[in-house]
């Protein structure tokens, strides 16, 4: 079987990865990869400069989630991985230009210490109020899908959405915590107000329950893993290594796909190159593209699949690099970084002490500051000039960490902008249902397979595993078509 994998980044890379060891296994299977880009990776994208680590896109993946770990292990990258330096995590919130830290004792979402929950600056007496009062919530039974902002309001209250969730969802989503899905997004937590109908007390009897679980020792249970991990010479990394493992003759950067039309044979493929032969017919393909670029090419196959993949909405962002000489800026708060809630009006959403965060990528003496616009909010952003973007990132940097801290006659020594258009898919209220419509679309469209953040996950270990696993069912199928021919 030929196979078309369109789309060169994470999802479509590892798909590819999967490929080529099935054909190193005996599988009759070939693959080409189309990539519009010249480069691969998609939104994984590093530099280095001057000795510092710079992110274009993520910057790690969750440790807890394993496909990403376990691929870096494959590629020979295990003495690469770097965990997050999780004893110095801190995040803080802003609120009325000040920063406020978290509490300790929350789980996500979730308040679940009484004393660090009572002395927080972070809520009102009110709000304290109505989450002490929470513990009496009694068990709702499902009722369809509703938002993320409309579950947290019902158990905490307006302000836990505006100051808690939002500004986390939107450090994670780019979204908003009113459109998001309660039922994609916070699954565990629609479950445990189902079952405990309290989401403090479901989170601390879920705590518990790991706890009792767990067939650890003490110590390894203190020692615990990493929030995060990432790669010492960045994400790249991981695409450089993926690349390196596939046949290079079966990929084609620089070459959109244009036009899929379903033959006799199986799958012609189209590109803007003009590419349309023979050998440019596939058994199977899979779409490793934003949901709106699959809904472009399958629209004209099935309006109805083009149509439901077109409604995914997505966000765009812009990471804005800044590095500098911790000798020409003032100290720093403690932590990670700070989120800042859409209610405080700054087109700042974050900014992470990228040095901090993960130890050994910047060289002594120097702090990266890596900050982020955009989101569902403020797409227009992304109009605006390098030159106006990082002005703005300083003057609020300036305006929330203090002159003190960030003059604005001290300039960065490098700076780096980077847009990302239309890059993170939304799960929206509904979601769930939509991508089980999109699946029975899609089965009833032989040798087609979809991969990528807009379906089941929106992380890197998701994409992975999605793009393996596309990748693997189309293996199989040929595995079992060569044992029946024999």
């Amino acid at each position: 079987m030929r196979v078309a994998i369109v789309g060169g980044g994470i999802a479509g890379l590892a798909a590819a990865y999967e490929l080529e060891k099935a054909c190193s296994a005996g599988a009759t299977v070939r693959y080409t990869l189309y990539e519009s880009q010249p480069q691969l990776g998609g939104t994984l994208a590093s530099e280095i400069v001057d000795g510092a680590v710079l992110e274009r896109g993520p910057d790690s993946f969750i440790t807890e989630k394993p496909a990403a770990a376990e691929l870096c292990r494959e590629l020979g990258l295990a003495h690469d991985l770097v965990p997050s330096n999780d004893t110095a995590r801190k995040t803080w919130i802003v609120v009325k230009n000040q920063l406020v830290p978290l509490p300790d004792g929350l789980m996500f979402l979730v308040p679940t210490q009484l004393i660090p929950t009572a002395s927080t600056r972070l809520f009102s007496l009110r709000t304290k109020l109505r989450m002490a009062v929470e513990l009496l919530h009694p068990p709702r039974p499902a009722k369809g899908d509703e938002s993320v902002a409309a579950l947290i309001e019902r158990h905490y209250g307006v302000e836990a959405v505006a100051r808690l969730a939002d500004p986390l969802l939107s450090g994670i989503y780019g979204g908003d915590a009113a459109a998001l899905s309660a039922q994609t997004v916070l699954p565990r937590l629609v479950e445990m107000e189902r079952k405990h109908g309290s989401l403090t007390r479901g989170m601390l009897a879920a705590h518990r329950a790991m706890h009792s679980r767990a067939k650890i020792s003490s110590k390894t249970l203190e020692r615990g893993a990493p929030i995060f991990t990432t790669l010492r010479r960045g994400m790249q990394q991981l695409v450089d290594a993926l690349a390196a493992r596939l046949d290079q003759g079966s990929i084609r950067t620089g070459t959109p796909v244009s036009v899929l039309v379903r033959t006799g044979e199986g799958w012609a493929v189209k590109t803007e190159k003009g590419e349309r032969a023979d050998d440019a017919v596939f058994g199977a393909v899979i779409l490793a593209l934003p949901a709106w670029a699959a809904s472009g090419l399958l629209s004209p196959l099935d309006p109805v699949l083009g149509e439901e993949l077109g409604a995914i909405p997505y966000s765009s962002s812009i990471t804005v690099n800044l590095v500098y000489d911790e000798k020409q800026i003032g100290a720093l708060p403690e932590g990670f970084g700070f989120l800042v809630p859409g209610s405080e009006g700054r087109a700042l959403l974050a900014c992470t002490f990228a040095h901090r965060k993960f130890l050994g990528r910047t060289p002594p003496g120097k702090a990266v500051l890596r900050a982020f616009l955009g989101g569902a909010r403020n797409e227009g952003l992304l109009e605006e000039a390098d030159t106006a973007l990082i002005e703005t990132v300083r003057r609020e940097l300036g305006a929330i960490l203090g002159a003190k801290t960030l003059d604005a006659k001290v300039a960065p020594e490098h700076a780096r902008v980077t847009r990302w258009h239309r890059a993170m898919a939304q799960y929206a209220v509904g979601h769930k249902e939509r991508v089980e419509r999109i699946r029975e679309r899609v089965a009833a469209l032989p040798g087609l397979r979809l991969a990528g953040n807009a379906y089941d996950g929106i992380g890197i270990p998701d994409c992975i595993r999605l793009g393996r696993q596309a990748a693997r069912g189309l293996a199989e199928l040929t595995t079992s078509a060569q044992a029946d021919a024999r």
